[in-house]
């Protein structure tokens, strides 16, 4: 069994930030679950581009509001609380947040760690783990 505290992982290498979000990675590969999950905060006002070529990404939406477009079709969704998206087909995307977003996000296959998005808005494949 894994138990893990938010707070406490908070306070070490699982969590990741960047100039617009922070993600920390409560289940990582090397926990063998065949997936990760994170608690990702998307910072107000940003607009973050990501195109996830190597990953499958499930996002439910805690707290905050913003929105998903698309950039295979334009379409644009509302995200509020309650809201799930799934990006089932390595969507190139843009997540913009209006307030502060509270996500929840599972990625198959798993990060291991420190991903960060490369140029393109993708987490590479293999990645250096958190010790």
């Amino acid at each position: 069994m894994i138990v893990r505290n938010l707070q406490k992982a908070e306070a070490t290498r699982r969590r990741v930030v960047t100039d617009n979000w922070e993600s920390t990675r409560l289940l990582l590969k090397s926990d063998g679950m065949g997936f990760s999950f994170h608690i990702t905060t998307i910072y107000a006002g940003t607009e973050t581009k990501m195109w996830y070529q190597n990953h499958l990404e499930s996002v439910y939406c805690i707290s905050g509001h913003g929105q998903i477009e698309s950039l295979e079709d334009g379409s644009v969704h509302p995200i509020t609380p309650g809201t799930m998206y799934a990006l089932d087909r390595h969507d190139r995307h843009v997540l913009r947040a209006s307030s502060e977003l509270k996500l929840a996000c599972v990625f198959n296959p798993p990060l291991n760690g420190l991903e960060v998005h490369d140029e393109t808005g993708a987490y590479p494949l293999e990645a250096q783990a958190v010790g």
